[in-house]
């Protein structure tokens, strides 16, 4: 039981960790090719990869129980980093529900795309592939309409939409591209020592 909880507080500790630092990066505008996306983009991919891993190694459950302990904790981190970032309380704690929330559906969803897709699939690519596009599609565009539809803040209030669409798409290239690889070469890793 005590190593469960230690593989729970660990797998909790990094979806903080990740959701922390995409809630400052989202916060940073950029532009590449005359699209508008924020650097978020380029970490958030990787919780995709940690809950794939953690329902392939650990199970369903764990990683649903990883989510269910990691959202209320990441309401309270998305708050604090955007109210230190300088926001009003009331722009933090929507932005801070938002997130949380926009990351407990996409990574729930992501938990029974990938297990459905992996029973029925056994290439090992394929699954967390798919459940990528998924997540990624509904996280980003639950987080946007969310946070920014209507908002005070009047760039993101007139480009949410087109930056949620250029961050998904962005996400999802660089999930398969660079963090589907990750997921092979930590899967083959973690398996070799599980099975140790």
């Amino acid at each position: 039981m005590e190593a469960k909880n230690k593989k729970l507080f660990f797998l909790v500790t990094i979806h903080i960790a990740i959701i922390t630092l995409s809630n400052t990066l989202v916060a940073i505008p950029l532009t590449i090719y005359g699209y508008k996306i924020t650097w978020a983009a380029f970490s958030f991919p990787f919780i995709v990869v940690a809950t794939d891993l953690t329902v392939r190694l650990l199970g369903k459950t764990t990683a649903q129980k990883t989510i269910t302990y990691s959202y209320p904790l990441a309401i309270i981190s998305s708050i604090i980093i955007v109210y230190f970032e300088g926001s009003p309380i009331s722009v933090a704690m929507r932005i801070g529900m938002a997130s949380a929330t926009a990351y407990a559906l996409g990574m729930l969803i992501d938990i029974h795309a990938f297990q459905f897709i992996r029973e029925r699939y056994f290439t090992w690519w394929l699954a967390p592939a798919l459940s990528t596009v998924i997540s990624n599609f509904i996280d980003s565009y639950v987080f946007f309409s969310t946070a920014f539809f209507e908002s005070a803040d009047e760039y993101m209030a007139l480009n949410w939409i087109e930056i949620a669409g250029t961050q998904t798409v962005l996400k999802i290239i660089i999930g398969l591209i660079f963090f589907l690889p990750t997921y092979g070469i930590l899967l083959n890793f973690l398996s070799n020592r599980f099975s140790k």
